[in-house]
């Protein structure tokens, strides 16, 4: 069992400790290894690591010509007329990931990959989804879907859970697996778009309907300009899959990721908090490894008895430089 769990004072010196980490893994086993494979996660935590990163390769400290990265998620249904449109969208995740990491980059990767969600068309799958229901089963206790396409679907249907979902995963397969995960958590403790409520089993690569309260969520905080224009649907590695990392660097900043930190830690594993299964990770010899700014770390700091008593270690970094 591998789990440190380090409290930071604030986002800047989270944004550094993440990143020295990160860039330790990659020196590693770049002595040893000729490629690395990188998992990357989107959202405001990871921005600041990913700029301390960036520093770290155009220093020549490690070689970014030799990292091939794979993302956590992607929307289905950003507005533009093709697959291209809908990648250069500035609120897809591709565009994200040009913007904080990948153009940062004097040598780029030697290759980037994001879930294919762009190649979807959402009104086709919507139509296919009406026409076809027999097709797929939606699954999840909660209002955020996995829409799990049976085996023997055809049309577009087929073509999704062949060409996207299993391609992605087959392709993570075909390089060796990822060395090393970023991920943030959401607010209610899931991991990309495994959702609360969606099953763990078997949904290694998902096709999820977005919950109404995301969506109209999204128009409020001016991501998109209407409800028509905000995506219904995503593309996501699940829990399963993102905990197949030989490491993982969780990274969670202020209150609002409090509750869902210590219950991943603390609570009871369930997809009801998809993060807390890095409790499992951990006890079949993964490595895991929280860093938390002092907000984020408030309930875990209070409970440090049972943290400590789990097996878990706690290494206390705000005093630090």
């Amino acid at each position: 069992m591998s789990f440190k769990i380090i409290v930071t004072r604030d986002f800047a010196q989270m944004s550094r400790v993440a990143a020295g980490l990160v860039e330790a893994d990659i020196s590693e086993k770049q002595a040893v290894k000729n490629e690395y494979v990188l998992g990357l996660a989107t959202g405001n935590s990871p921005t600041g690591l990913y700029k301390n990163l960036a520093a770290a390769f155009n220093e020549g400290r490690i070689d970014a010509s030799r990292v091939r990265s794979f993302n956590l998620d992607e929307y289905v249904g950003l507005p533009g007329e093709n697959a291209q449109q809908r990648a250069l969208h500035p609120e897809s995740y591709s565009y994200f990931m040009i913007q904080e990491l990948f153009g940062l980059l004097d040598t780029k990767f030697a290759e980037t990959n994001v879930p294919w969600g762009t190649l979807i068309d959402q009104e086709e799958l919507v139509t296919a989804l009406e026409a076809h229901a027999g097709d797929f089963e939606m699954q999840g206790t909660d209002k955020g879907k996995a829409v799990v396409i049976t085996d023997g679907a055809d049309g577009v249907l087929g073509w999704i859970k062949n060409n996207v979902l299993d391609a992605y995963e087959r392709k993570i397969e075909r390089f060796g697996g990822i060395d090393l995960h970023i991920v943030g958590v959401g607010g209610r403790g899931h991991v990309a778009f495994h959702e609360s409520g969606i099953p763990f089993a078997g949904n290694r690569m998902l096709l999820v309907k977005l919950d109404d309260n995301t969506v109209e969520n999204a128009v409020a905080d001016g991501h998109f300009a209407s409800v028509g224009d905000s995506p219904r649907y995503a593309i996501s590695m699940g829990a399963e899959l993102v905990y197949e990392a030989a490491t993982v660097v969780l990274v969670a900043n202020g209150s609002r990721k409090t509750g869902p930190v210590a219950e991943s830690v603390l609570g009871p594993v369930t997809p009801d908090v998809p993060i807390c299964y890095g409790q499992p990770f951990c006890d079949k010899g993964g490595r895991l490894i929280y860093v938390l700014d002092e907000a984020a770390a408030a309930d875990l700091l209070a409970r440090r008895d049972e943290v400590e008593a789990r097996g878990y270690e706690i290494v206390d970094m705000r005093e630090s430089s």
